[in-house]
């Protein structure tokens, strides 16, 4: 009985690791896929989900860094999706 107990948790153990695996790189081929998105992709899919975006021309480009800064950690971006947001905001 303890050898069955064994191996069953052998098997939890392996499954357990396969479906951690692939929960790993299915969040890197997502991550590849956001960082192949530009700035001006970026900033339509997440300032507008929120608010009204105003024009790139509203604010400065001291303006845009204060504002990239604020704005990624209330919608939760990444460093490199901020810098190439405000990127496209100070062309």
């Amino acid at each position: 009985m303890k050898r069955k107990n064994i191996k069953t948790k052998a098997w939890i153990a392996i499954a357990s690791a396969f479906i951690v695996s692939l929960i790993v790189l299915n969040g890197c081929v997502e991550s590849k896929k956001i960082a192949d998105k530009s700035g001006a992709q970026l900033w339509a899919e997440n300032c507008q989900r929120c608010h009204n975006t105003p024009s790139p021309a509203s604010f400065s480009h001291g303006q845009w860094v204060t504002i990239g800064m604020h704005m990624q950690t209330r919608a939760q971006l990444t460093a490199k999706e901020r810098d190439k947001i405000v990127a496209f905001l100070q062309q």
